[in-house]
């Protein structure tokens, strides 16, 4: 079975209902938790409070409002169960809940295999990959550098849309990193523009080897709604994705807000386009380093259980 199946038949993607005809980003969100009610402390990282009780779900009356956020709230993997999860399953500045698939997160060798123009030049091997993809001058090659610990395995740019392939990066010898061009760089031409949606999305639809999509989306900004329409896209075609929340460290002065507060109404509004099983999302800074850990931990999870 192909791993896209086998990662929906386990709820590891989630369901999209229909998209709206268009975004509200001004709209005001309503107040969204990102802790365990009863199991997590007030105190933790990021917590805010939700009527839990207001939240779609499907669920009988007799389950717990614990047990109700688990399951639509957090991203619960294989091999846990939802009643069982505790506070320090949880990773912080996260949704993401650590079970026994998790492993050796550690990177010691990285090294680059090629650069491809079409998703049918890609190499052809069975070694499981992740696509880093994200808006131009989200952050994604800093990213992909503080991951490996190595200056320019991908190449920094400030000039946006530097990246024009799809380059694919070797780790360990067992995984590959793809880093995929960025979209949604004003001064490429419609044509430029065009290609990139169309070899990309080819690469999605095609690639059986993919474990998932890390989209990156900028916290030190307000939602935009390229990013949300390209998640929408993803989930639509069940991919299965991890949001990466990029420059959790750029503190907002004066009327600017705080990337945990971008971070939640990014949420709010892709929330309206997704029934139930919120999709996992973590916090990261390329420059404090912060995310960094946990977000190779949770990689090693989904790579684990597509390699069982």
């Amino acid at each position: 079975m192909l791993l896209r199946n086998r990662l929906h038949s386990l709820q590891f993607v989630s369901l999209l209902s229909p998209p709206s005809s268009s975004y509200s980003i001004s709209a005001k969100p309503q107040p969204f938790i990102l802790s365990l009610r009863n199991n997590i402390s007030s105190s933790a990282r990021w917590n805010h409070s939700q009527d839990i009780s207001a939240s779609k779900t499907t669920e009988s009356p007799s389950v717990s409002d614990t047990t109700r956020f688990v399951r639509n709230v957090l991203f619960v993997p294989p091999g846990v169960d939802p009643d069982e999860v505790t506070e320090d399953m949880v990773l912080p500045g996260s949704n993401i809940v650590i079970g026994p698939y998790a492993g050796d997160a550690k990177i010691k060798q990285v090294e680059f295999v090629k650069s491809s123009g079409r998703a049918k030049d890609c190499p052809k091997d069975d070694r499981p990959e992740f696509a880093i993809l994200g808006r131009s001058n989200v952050g994604k090659s800093s990213l992909i550098n503080s991951l490996v610990r190595k200056k320019e395995v991908a190449l920094t740019s400030k000039k946006p849309g530097k990246t024009q392939l799809i380059n694919h990066f070797l780790v360990n010898k067992s995984w590959y990193m793809v880093d995929l061009p960025g979209y949604g760089f004003a001064k490429a031409s419609e044509a430029a523009r065009m290609d990139w949606s169309s070899f990309t999305k080819g690469y999605f639809l095609n690639r059986n080897t993919l474990v998932a999509v890390l989209l990156l989306v900028d916290a030190s900004v307000p939602p935009q709604k390229i990013d949300l329409d390209c998640a929408n896209w993803l989930g639509r075609n069940n991919i299965p994705l991890t949001f990466v929340f990029t420059k959790c460290d750029k503190m907002k002065g004066g009327k600017g807000k705080r990337p945990d507060e971008n971070v939640r109404d990014f949420q709010e509004l892709i929330r309206e386009n997704y029934e139930q099983h919120f999709p996992p999302w973590i916090m990261t800074s390329s420059v404090s380093g912060f995310g960094r850990d946990e977000l190779l931990l949770h990689m090693s999870q989904l790579r684990n259980y597509w390699d069982q």
